[in-house]
Formats: C-alpha cells, structure tokens, sequence
C-alpha cells in the first residue's frame, strides 16, 4: 500500500471531496469540503482523486513533539511546570529564630516552592544517572535506598504541591 502525500486530494464515501492536510503513521488528516477536518485510517475506505508523493510524514508533528518533550523530560533536569497548591498562592513563610534579639525572616512561599521542586527533579536526574550507570548492582540499590530516603525526608513540602501525582513518595513498589 503507497502512502499518499499531503496535498492529495480524495473522495470519501461519507465526506465527500477532500485534500490530504497531515499524515500520522495511522491516520490521514483530511480538510473535506463539505465537513470540515476529519482523520481518517490510512487503509480506510475512499477513492484517490490525484495522489501526491514525496510529502510524506511518516511521523506527525504533535507525535515528535510528545516523544522529545518525553526524552527531555527523562535525561535531562529542565523542571516541568509545577503548580503550588491554592491555598498558598502569593503566601509568605517567615522564620522566626529562637533567640528574640535576632531579625525574623520573610520569603515568598513561590519563591520556596520552586527551590523545593528544583531539588526533586535534581534528585530524580541524579537516580536515573546511577540507574544508567556502570556501577555494580548492589551499589545501585544502596544508592536507590540514600534517594528513596532524601525523597521521604522531603514529604513533608507534599504540602505544598497542587496534584498529588507530582508530590515526593518515600518508598515505592516497583
């Protein structure tokens, strides 16, 4: 079966006459005159008016930018947008020392927040870089066991954070 290009034009038995305006690896999307964009199977039931070739795009644009951000995601520690719960939107933390003749200190709760998350993810790199590392088996697990540690000692920022799926988890099962 030859894929067709973008820009091939096709009649559809339910849609009518249209042109080929992006190819998945499943589906053609396809700008119909009658009914607008519709996807359709690759292998899907229609005629083909006039076929164009060489504007193939086995892969679409959306599925490439899912698989990089993914990747980035993974390998490096650009941090992914973390939002901090509501109630503590535009708050304040204020440290107050033991010794009263000391200055208090006030920061922006945001502020905070994002160092807390900076270190999550920093910690997670780090995992993922002893994980892919040619270190023996058992110094991993002595390694996973420190972080799955430093992330139990950081669960009480949880919090702070809006979705729980994002808060820091002790121990796991995997």
């Amino acid at each position: 079966m030859k894929i067709l290009g973008i820009s091939s034009r096709i009649k559809h038995p339910t849609y009518g006459l249209g042109v080929v305006t992006n190819v998945t690896s499943q589906h053609y999307w396809v700008t119909f005159i009658e009914s607008g964009l519709e996807t359709i199977a690759i292998d899907g039931d229609f005629e083909v008016i006039e076929a164009v070739e060489d504007e193939v795009d086995s892969i679409s644009f959306y599925e490439i930018e899912t698989i990089l951000r993914n990747m980035l995601k993974k390998w490096s520690d650009v941090s992914e947008i973390v939002p901090i719960g509501d109630k503590w939107k535009g708050g304040k933390l204020i440290l107050e020392p033991g010794d009263s003749n000391l200055q208090s200190k006030e920061l922006p709760i945001d502020n905070f927040f994002h160092k807390i998350v900076m270190v999550r993810d920093r910690i997670r790199v780090m995992e993922q870089k002893i994980n892919s590392s040619n270190l023996e088996e058992q110094e991993k697990i002595d390694l996973q066991q420190y972080i799955t540690r430093m992330y139990g000692s950081l669960t009480t920022f949880n919090v702070l954070f809006k979705n729980k799926s994002q808060q820091f988890v002790g121990s796991r099962s995997k």
